[in-house]
């Protein structure tokens, strides 16, 4: 285990006992004041080697799971569910009751504040990654293209905490001595990566969808990296498949990885179009003064009309009328030709940095994305949704590929993981493949997630212009 990963785990169980030892003391005083029993002064001794436990129980303190987020937090919940269960059953079997409003203070309590407390320490160990720090060393084995891939992807979300320091690659008669600035050390062969990770001291081997690599090779491979205890990672060839939706089953001598289908249509797609509509009906009703007070700015600045409604392609290909706040010339789709050359993005989709046809105070509004509020009434009406693709323009999606339709499938979104990852600073390839995954790997919780991570992108106001 790498000497930061020892010190993340020391800290994560310091806290978690300071907070169980706190939340157990502050219950102590809710319930009792100043009649502590002493009973309950003794279990509250306890409480906190109780909830280590059932985090460690829960793989809370696993090493592979170190800053992933929902994992983490995933198991950190399934701990306080687990030891409340626990509680109630044992006290059920010594025919002792313990005080609810006890329990109401203390697993609640240490639940929440132990996920606000990982939570910080997962900020953290993002903000030291973006420095270089606290990083695993990686060599890549694959082909040249896929190898490639991984290091942009890994260098753009340094979050990861994973560095490719050397790459093995098919195909070495070609001569390449670097793929994306990483050094080449060989060929895909079993001594050759032994070799690779022995001179570039990598902490695990990364092997890529490779048909020369297949399951006799990897096993030998496996055997050969056991002896220095480096980590391997299989990536399958499933491109932007998530987790949940993939299952191991031992069938007949053989490992199949099992691949449900997304979950597109259903009950859960009905509930996500009610928290929808829900939420941006209360979120018109909240921000009505911001709205008028915006929509009069625009109008006294120029004269022109306060919003903007453009024909947008949704779901299954059915157009509908978008509405913005206007952040341009009145006349700027007019001028739109003249400026094309000068795009700042490569595909079908059309963005400058500066754009000579926003407004001082569009500029503004864009840069905190307060423009797209009125989106919300489309939300309220059913033709967008909270969380989804990016809603094309009809001359974008008559240039679509055929596999660039699947974002059709689903409503399009006010924000989304083209939100989160870069605004308009993504190239058109990477917003359809960061569109493509959340159709692929849809569910409540990702929405729930990439909102929270919304709230953060635009009060930073990174990424767009």
């Amino acid at each position: 285990m790498l000497a930061w990963t020892k010190s993340y785990l020391r800290q994560a169980l310091f806290f978690d006992i300071a907070i169980g030892f706190v939340t157990s003391t502050a219950a102590l005083g809710f319930r009792f004041g100043g009649h502590i029993t002493r009973e309950y002064a003794i279990f509250s001794l306890v409480f906190p080697a109780l909830w280590v436990v059932a985090l460690r129980l829960s793989g809370a303190y696993d090493a592979r799971f170190i800053g992933t987020g929902s994992d983490e937090f995933r198991k950190i919940l399934n701990a306080g569910v687990a030891l409340t269960a626990g509680l109630a059953i044992f006290s059920y079997f010594i025919n002792t009751e313990i005080s609810r409003s006890y329990l109401l203070v203390t697993m609640p309590g240490v639940t929440t504040v132990g996920l606000l407390v990982r939570f910080a320490q997962r900020k953290r160990l993002h903000r030291k990654r973006a420095m270089g720090l606290c990083m695993s060393s990686v060599v890549a084995v694959g082909y040249e293209a896929g190898v490639a891939d991984l290091v942009n992807e890994l260098r753009r979300d340094s979050y990861h905490g994973l560095n490719v320091v050397a790459a093995c690659v098919t195909g070495q008669s070609s001569g390449v001595d670097k793929v994306a600035g990483v050094p080449v050390f060989g060929g895909v062969e079993i001594l050759q990566v032994a070799e690779a990770v022995r001179r570039s001291g990598a902490d695990a081997v990364a092997v890529l969808s490779c048909p020369e690599i297949d399951g006799a090779t990897l096993r030998q491979l496996a055997w050969e990296l056991e002896k220095t205890g480096t980590d391997l990672c299989v990536a399958p060839a499933l491109l932007d498949v998530a987790g949940p939706r993939t299952t191991v089953r031992p069938t007949a001598g053989l490992t199949l990885l099992h691949v449900d289908h997304p979950q597109l249509s259903g009950v859960r797609q009905v509930l996500k179009g009610l928290f929808d509509r829900f939420m941006a009906g209360l979120a018109l009703l909240l921000l009505s003064p911001v709205l008028v007070v915006v929509a009069m700015a625009i109008k006294l600045a120029d004269k022109g009309p306060a919003l903007f409604t453009q024909t947008r392609v949704g779901k299954d290909g059915r157009t509908f009328k978008i509405y913005k706040f206007r952040t341009m010339v009145v006349d700027a789709e007019a001028r739109l030709t003249e400026l094309k050359p000068a795009n700042d993005l490569d595909g079908v989709l059309f963005k400058l940095r500066r754009d000579p046809r926003i407004t001082p105070i569009g500029a503004k509004l864009r840069k905190y994305s307060i423009d797209e509020f009125p989106q919300f009434i489309n939300v309220v009406k059913g033709e967008m949704s909270l969380v989804g693709p990016r809603p094309a323009l009809p001359a974008e999606a008559a240039k679509y590929a055929d596999h660039v339709h699947r974002r059709l499938v689903v409503k399009p979104g006010l924000t989304g993981m083209w939100q989160v990852n870069g605004r308009s600073e993504l190239s058109w390839d990477e917003s359809v493949r960061l569109d493509l995954r959340y159709v692929e790997n849809w569910s409540f919780a990702l929405d729930l997630q990439i909102l929270w991570k919304t709230v953060a992108v635009v009060l930073r106001g990174s990424g767009a212009y």
